[in-house]
């Protein structure tokens, strides 16, 4: 026969005193409360599974707060719905979580979950833009609202003044990483779908338009212009590493002394800070040397290359070199980013290997295995490319109206 237990008063539970080691009191009908060693007292029902039959343990909270009427309450509750087939732990964890979907999993909290992922993927700066895009166009009506109720109307609604003002990249990039975001919920059961799916086909879509840049045959005005501009020397060597090297702004501006090897002639952009992720190395011409040389007076013992003008100690803002070239007069006809495009234009006009000027511009290869076998062979290969360009530039600057070459123009 099965032993019974003798219920427990509250004037026994009240006098219980802790022990050396821990103990467990049985009240019946599977309520026992546990005693610890110090002097803690938790109540746990002990059940079986309505379906698997194994043991199973639920806290039901501490005494006194949770009073020995309140306890079996709860056993009470409990013992009915596993009477019925359901678990009721099972049940508790669902309500939980039903609980944190409108209170705790908010689309400003999700989000900043998603870009902590996202911040591998993207650059620093990257990673800083969509934050404060989210910040300016959707966290202000959407940011405290649970994801389970966010609805692609509503998200509409809000993006309507947005399509109005014309400004239709930002609409395909704010529904982009709203949908990432709303994916990463689904993905990590915050949400059950992503309601957002196909929103885009709600607004107009943006015509592509091409960074603003010039024809190879404005390279000598280009550079003309550079030389007579009213500009601060950091600014114009920026402005001609970029050119020289072929790189993205952010990159360029954000160049660090450390980065440059002297022996072996390269520059080591660390992968964190390339637009996919990737350590990209440039090999090193006379004239980006020459470059260096022009700027280490200025900036030869700090961290980075181009220090910035209010603050030394970081590096030039990425639209520095764009916002000169505005003022020197290109503003619609040519960005910095544009100076790429420049380079590849007139590298394949030259009958450069298609190859050669992709892995000088970092474009991903498409075939991985071919990127990593040809890794150090196209470094070799891209140094007499990289000198025909760099000198290319030298030679449309005639030779003095380049900061390397050897009689410079005054600049500020």
């Amino acid at each position: 026969m099965a032993r019974r237990s003798t219920p427990l008063t509250d004037t026994q539970i009240k006098n219980l005193k802790p022990g050396s080691k821990e103990k467990t009191l049985s009240d019946g009908n599977g309520l026992k409360l546990r005693v610890r060693t110090n002097g803690s007292k938790h109540w746990n029902f002990n059940y079986y599974h309505p379906v698997t039959k194994k043991r199973v343990n639920i806290g039901l909270g501490t005494y006194p707060e949770v009073s020995l009427a309140k306890a079996r309450k709860a056993v009470t509750e409990y013992r009915e719905l596993v009477a019925s087939g359901i678990d009721p732990k099972e049940k508790r964890e669902q309500e939980s979580f039903k609980l944190k979907q409108k209170s705790l999993y908010t689309l400003k909290f999700v989000a900043a979950e998603w870009l902590e992922i996202k911040k591998h993927e993207v650059t620093e700066d990257h990673a800083t833009k969509t934050w404060r895009s989210l910040e300016r166009h959707v966290f202000p009506e959407l940011g405290a609202v649970p994801l389970i109720d966010i609805k692609a109307p509503k998200v509409i609604q809000i993006f309507r003044p947005i399509e109005a003002q014309g400004n239709l990249e930002t609409i395909k990039r704010l529904n982009q990483r709203l949908n990432e975001i709303m994916n990463y919920g689904v993905n990590c059961g915050y949400i059950d779908t992503n309601p957002l799916i196909g929103m885009r086909s709600a607004f107009k879509k943006p015509k592509k338009e091409n960074m603003a840049t010039l024809p190879p045959s404005e390279l000598p005005n280009l550079m003309l212009t550079l030389s007579q501009a009213s500009i601060k020397r950091v600014t114009r060597c920026l402005i001609e590493w970029q050119f020289h090297t072929m790189t993205r702004p952010s990159e360029a501006a954000s160049a660090r002394w450390e980065e440059i090897d002297f022996d072996n002639l390269t520059w080591t952009i660390p992968a964190e800070k390339m637009k996919k992720r990737r350590e990209h190395v440039i090999p090193l011409t006379e004239q980006m040397l020459g470059i260096l040389k022009a700027i280490k007076p200025i900036s030869g013992h700090r961290e980075y290359i181009f220090p910035s003008d209010r603050n030394p100690k970081t590096h030039c803002n990425s639209q520095t070199a764009n916002m000169a070239l505005k003022r020197m007069g290109f503003g619609g006809k040519l960005v910095s980013h544009g100076l790429r495009s420049m380079a590849s234009t007139t590298l394949n006009e030259q009958g450069f290997e298609s190859d050669l000027i992709e892995a000088a511009l970092s474009h991903v290869d498409s075939n991985l295995v071919r990127a990593a076998y040809n890794r150090s062979d196209f470094l070799e290969r891209r140094r007499p490319m990289m000198s025909w360009w760099s000198g290319h530039i030298e030679e449309a600057a005639q030779g003095s109206l380049s900061v390397t070459g050897t009689k410079q123009l005054k600049v500020i």
